[in-house]
C-alpha cells in the first residue's frame, strides 16, 4: 500500500501531520501533500508550527505571521508567529485583571510578573498550541496539513492537551472546594461568587478548546501522523523511540516515508568509491527499515537534483510521493 492508497481508503482522515527529526524533509513533504490534495479539488491549509519554519522558502512567498496566504487554487499556507500570540496573551491577561478588579492600570508588580511569565521557555509552545487550536476548531478547510516541529518539541506539543486538561480539572476542583469556605463569610459572599464564576468560566472555556483540539489529534478516523525517516542508523533508532512515545499519547501513526534514497542503479555505473560505499551502506539500512516498520513504509523518495522550492519542484515531489512520477 502506498501513500495515495492510504488517503483514498481513509477519506475522513482530514488532519495530516508530518514529523521527524529536523532537516529530514517534513516541510517539503507537507507542501507536496498539500499541493496534491489541492490539485484534486480539496480545500487545503498547510501550516507550520516550527519557530524556524521554511514554508516561506519552499513556496517562495512571504508567509510568516500573515495568517493563511493563498498559494494557488484550493491551497493556503500559514506560518504561525508565536511572538505575536504571546503579546496577545499579555494583552488579554491585562484586560482581564483590569475588568475583574475594576482597576485603571495594571499594578507594577503584576506587570513584572506578566513579563517574567512570558519569558518562560514553555510560553512559546503554549502560544503555538493555542494558535493551532484556533486553526483546527474553525474548520474552514477540507484538509489540514501540519508541518510539526522536530520530534522532541512535537512530543511536548502533543502532550500539552492531556497536561492542560488534567491541570484544569485539578484547579477547577480546588476552586469549587473553596466555595464551601467562602460561603461562611456572608459579608463577602456575593462579591466572591461573582469572581469565582468568572474564573471557573474562563477555566471551562480553556478546557473546551483543548478538548476540541486533542479529540481531533487522537481520532484515528480523522487524523494520521506520518514519520519522515532517512536510511541512517541514528534516524531509524530515534524514530522507533518516538513512535513508542507517540503511542502513549494515542496519536494515530499513519505510516513512514523514506527520504533521500540514492538510486541503487547508480552502483552499475562508473561512480566514485565513496558513493558506491554509500549505496551499499544505504541498502543495509533500507533493509532495517523494511524489517522494523514493515508494510507501514508507504513511499520512498530519491535524493533530488536540487532543493524543493517553487511550485514546479513541489509538483515533481508530489508526483513521486503519490505515484504519478
Amino acid at each position: 500500500m502506498g501513500l495515495k492508497d492510504v488517503f483514498e481508503k481513509n477519506p475522513d482522515r482530514r488532519y495530516i501531520m508530518f514529523g521527524g527529526k529536523g532537516g529530514l524533509g517534513k516541510t517539503t513533504f507537507s507542501a507536496a501533500t498539500a499541493y496534491w490534495l489541492a490539485s484534486s479539488g480539496k480545500r487545503v491549509l498547510v501550516f507550520s508550527v516550527d519557530p524556524q519554519a521554511s514554508l516561506t522558502d519552499i513556496f517562495q512567498r512571504d508567509i510568516f505571521g500573515k495568517g493563511p496566504v493563498k498559494i494557488m487554487e484550493n491551497l493556503w499556507a500559514q506560518e504561525i508567529d508565536a511572538d505575536s500570540h504571546i503579546k496577545e496573551y499579555q494583552g488579554e491577561i491585562r484586560k482581564k485583571i483590569l475588568d475583574m478588579y475594576g482597576l485603571e492600570a495594571v499594578p507594577e508588580e503584576i506587570e513584572n510578573y506578566i513579563q517574567a511569565a512570558s519569558a518562560e521557555p514553555a510560553m512559546e509552545e503554549s502560544a503555538i498550541f493555542d494558535a493551532v487550536v484556533d486553526v483546527v476548531v474553525k474548520g474552514d478547510y477540507d484538509y489540514y496539513i501540519y508541518d510539526l516541529v522536530p520530534l522532541g518539541h512535537a512530543l511536548y506539543y502533543l502532550s500539552m492537551a492531556k497536561v492542560y486538561d488534567e491541570w484544569i480539572d485539578k484547579v477547577t476542583n480546588l476552586r469549587e472546594q473553596m466555595r464551601e469556605y467562602e460561603e461562611m463569610v456572608s459579608r463577602l459572599r456575593h462579591e466572591k461568587d461573582t469572581e469565582q464564576d468568572q474564573i471557573l468560566a474562563e477555566l471551562q472555556y480553556i478546557k473546551k478548546r483543548i478538548n476540541a483540539s486533542s479529540s481531533i489529534l487522537t481520532d484515528k478516523a480523522k487524523t494520521a501522523f506520518f514519520f519522515v525517516i532517512t536510511p541512517e542508523d541514528m534516524i531509524i533508532r530515534d524514530t522507533q523511540k518516538a513512535a513508542g512515545l507517540f503511542a502513549q499519547f494515542d496519536v494515530p501513526i499513519g505510516g513512514y516515508v523514506v527520504n533521500r534514497v540514492i538510486p541503487a542503479a547508480l552502483a552499475q555505473q562508473n561512480i566514485p568509491d565513496y558513493l558506491r560505499n554509500r549505496i551499499q551502506m544505504q541498502d543495509k539500512y533500507l533493509g532495517e527499515i523494511r524489517t522494523t516498520f514493515g508494510n507501514q513504509v508507504l513511499a520512498s523518495v530519491p535524493e533530488l537534483e536540487r532543493d524543493v522550492t517553487g511550485l514546479a519542484m513541489i509538483e515533481k515531489l508530489a508526483g513521486i510521493m503519490y505515484g504519478n512520477g
